[in-house]
């Protein structure tokens, strides 16, 4: 992790960095790394998704339809319940970097749940007092199913290795739809498939950069990655 910081290059000290930043997109495609990676960076705090504990994955990825209502609803109720940590220690106020928006529950349960069970979860969602902040800047961060698969593939999680195809695929597709249509923050939408951000320090300098330039409105980085 050092290596990628040494010889940056990069004098962020006059420059008006967005002080909530949430990094999106399906699974596999390294929003983790580079949330790890700009909270080091930025010095900035980091609130990270934790599915390890969630104790029904495991059992979703391998037959979805079994425990897909209690896997959406453990995720909502962690997520929930770290929306109320923050408020109660005001941090809130403070800089960080997320490696999940609050609205990924309902993307996640729309693409996971059948009808009857999505009327259930939506009853849940709705007497949640959940009023999360919106980021100053979202990162969607994208790349095609085969790269996804083959990213899952190496970073070796077990409870990942049954995650399927076709459930990659339809994830995608969710997530393409939902970032057509969002504006609630400033967006940078990142291809994200030729870029190594968790060892490559030019592919990370890089995309920081562009990351520096964005005030508003909606951006497409589309990278010619230096080899």
């Amino acid at each position: 992790m050092a290596e990628l910081f040494e010889k940056l290059a990069l004098d962020l000290s006059n420059i008006d960095l967005p002080r909530y930043i949430a990094i999106e997109g399906p699974i596999g495609v390294g929003k983790t790394t580079l949330s790890r990676n700009l909270a080091q960076l930025f010095n900035y705090d980091l609130l990270l998704e934790l599915p390890q504990q969630n104790p029904f994955l495991e059992r979703f990825y391998q037959d979805p339809k079994s425990v897909a209502l209690q896997t959406q609803l453990f995720f909502l109720f962690q997520r929930a319940g770290q929306i109320q940590q923050l408020r109660q220690s005001d941090m809130f106020s403070q800089a960080r970097v997320a490696d999940f928006l609050m609205e990924k529950d309902q993307l996640f349960a729309q693409v996971t749940l059948d009808d009857d069970e999505l009327a259930i979860y939506q009853q849940v969602y709705e007497k949640l007092t959940l009023d999360a902040p919106q980021p100053d800047l979202v990162i969607y961060l994208q790349a095609p199913q085969d790269v996804l698969q083959a990213r899952v593939k190496q970073r070796g999680v077990t409870y990942e290795q049954s995650i399927s195809d076709e459930y990659l695929q339809v994830l995608n597709e969710a997530y393409t739809s939902f970032f057509h249509y969002y504006d609630a923050a400033p967006l940078l939408i990142v291809n994200a498939q030729d870029l190594n951000l968790a060892d490559n320090r030019d592919h990370f300098r890089q995309l920081v950069e562009y990351i520096t330039t964005i005030k508003s409105g909606r951006h497409y980085y589309n990278p010619t990655p230096v080899l």
